[in-house]
């Protein structure tokens, strides 16, 4: 049995802490948190389970094989680094660093130690990405583009823009689902709330290829919207994480190249360019709680001594992106280019 701890049990660590407790192969040994109200929570949930305001106590428990690090972004890096240096694996919420530097130095330590890290990038565990992951594999042709937006009204965050909070998670999905990688970022936004973070922003994502992609992150619209389309030169995708049975839809719909008519004048755009409308249809999607699939990959990587899908390396790209899109938001949308990112970090 692979013995857990928990750091952090507010927003996020009691979904950790449920799903570890229900872990094959898993054993939940204790949680740590600074709120003495959260603690008595889980003793009163989680009887057996050993509570602590005292970091250094996990990190001295020889029971404890690794931790799953649920606190806020800033704390990420000294707990990881911190349970590393004790020979703990980790796991740790997204994104899983505030630096591409801080995260470069978990993963060369997580490396050095041949130590399992694990990043929570929870939509990549979905039957819905991994169903589109195959979909761009297999059925979809060459890509041209992937457009996500994702919106609603609240919860602002005080210590990160709406591009840490929200776009993580479509830049892991993209990074998951899509093999080529971006060089270069544009991004512009704006903050209504005097001395926050932006709580608005249009990312653009350049690659070598003729592929585009643009996600729209919004902490201020009047409805919840989380969609992402993805266009191909066979297929296209919708999904919609909102729908609660059909959340992938495959089009069998795009358009049709003649570079070789012999047309000419006003009938050569017509004739070279033609549409092309089929049917829909939505795949059965596994419908596996994502944090449960995560969790239970993450416990046999430490027994297999392998990597997650989701490890540092994934991680360290998203972050590198989140990075790099800050500095051209600052700049009002200056494409950074990411090989000049990897230099500066």
């Amino acid at each position: 049995m692979i013995g857990i701890a928990v750091v952090g049990y507010g927003y996020w660590g009691p979904n950790l802490v449920r799903n570890i407790s229900e872990a094959a192969g898993a054993q939940l040994l204790s949680v740590c948190d600074l709120n003495v109200e959260r603690l008595a929570a889980v003793k009163s949930r989680y009887p057996a389970v050993t509570i602590t305001d005292n970091f250094e106590e996990v990190l001295r428990d020889p029971r404890v094989d690794a931790i799953a690090i649920a606190t806020p972004v800033s704390t990420h890096f000294k707990l990881a680094m911190q349970a590393m240096m004790a020979g703990k694996h980790v796991f740790v919420e997204k994104p899983m660093a505030s630096t591409t530097e801080e995260a470069a130095r978990m993963v060369e330590e997580a490396a050095r130690r041949r130590l399992v890290l694990a990043v929570d990038h929870t939509f990549v565990h979905t039957g819905a990405v991994r169903k589109m992951r195959e979909l761009v594999e297999s059925g979809l042709g060459d890509m041209y583009y992937y457009d996500s937006v994702r919106v609603n009204l609240g919860l602002f965050q005080h210590d990160v823009s709406v591009i840490w909070d929200l776009a993580v998670h479509d830049l892991s999905i993209l990074d998951h689902v899509v093999q080529e990688r971006p060089v270069a970022v544009s991004a512009t936004g704006m903050s209504h709330v005097l001395g926050e973070p932006e709580n608005i922003a249009y990312l653009t994502l350049f690659f070598e290829s003729k592929l585009i992609a643009h996600i729209h992150v919004n902490w201020l619209a009047p409805v919840k919207v989380r969609r992402t389309l993805i266009g191909g030169s066979n297929k296209m995708v919708v999904y919609d994480d909102l729908e609660p049975s059909e959340k992938i839809k495959v089009y069998d719909k795009g358009i049709t190249l003649n570079p070789n008519s012999q047309a000419y004048g006003e009938k050569v755009h017509q004739m070279m360019v033609g549409y092309r409308s089929g049917d829909m249809w939505a795949p059965k999607l596994d419908m596996t709680e994502a944090l449960k699939r995560e969790l239970d990959q993450f416990v046999d990587c430490i027994e297999q001594n392998s990597r997650p899908i989701t490890d540092g390396q994934a991680g360290l790209r998203v972050v590198r992106i989140l990075e790099s899109a800050s500095r051209s938001l600052a700049q009002r949308g200056r494409i950074i280019e990411l090989e000049e990112a990897r230099r500066i970090a």
